[in-house]
């Protein structure tokens, strides 16, 4: 007797078309597009000009894949991975990126274990402030990264460009 798993692909594939309640694939998924991306990179360094901040500016999808990158005239290079880390960090670990715990202190473990854990990541594991997950409809659809400002400068800057989206959007 087959399993029931392949009883409901038989009956998936008699009738033309996936089952409503197919467990097989997730449906109605909302998603990051690249004209998305350009909105928040647009509204992020609008929002660094106006700080007066040259920066790097990194926007990713929520698998923390690059979608929109832009260095400011004038920006350090060497923040250009540093903002695309920033930005996988918010979006894979569904957070803004800073101290872990959020909102408070790193215990020691976290901190010995972070080092290995970005290691292992590819180098794209963070806990430097300006990497803020977008969220639309309750889901991460992605992420923005700042690096070139302080911290909080970076957080700002990050912010900007998802209200942007957001607001471009109805507030959703």
């Amino acid at each position: 007797m087959p399993a029931p798993a392949a009883l409901l692909a038989v009956a998936v594939f008699a009738a033309g078309r996936p089952a409503a309640d197919s467990p097989l694939v997730v449906r109605n998924r909302v998603g990051l597009t690249l004209a998305g991306a350009d909105e928040v990179l647009g509204a992020a360094k609008r929002k660094a000009a106006a700080l007066g901040v040259r920066c790097n500016i990194a926007v990713v999808d929520d698998g923390g894949h690059l979608l929109a990158f832009a260095r400011m005239d004038g920006a350090r290079p060497a923040s250009g991975p540093t903002a695309l880390a920033k930005a996988a960090s918010a979006a894979t670990l569904r957070q803004e990126t800073g101290p872990l715990p959020p909102g408070g202190e790193p215990d020691l473990l976290l901190t010995l274990g972070l080092p290995a854990a970005a290691a292992a990541g590819g180098g794209r594991l963070t806990t430097l402030k300006g990497g803020v997950p977008i969220v639309v409809d309750g889901q991460v659809v992605g992420a923005v990264g700042v690096g070139g400002g302080t911290g909080e400068q970076d957080a700002e800057v990050a912010r900007a460009g998802v209200k942007a989206l957001l607001d471009a959007l109805g507030g959703k």
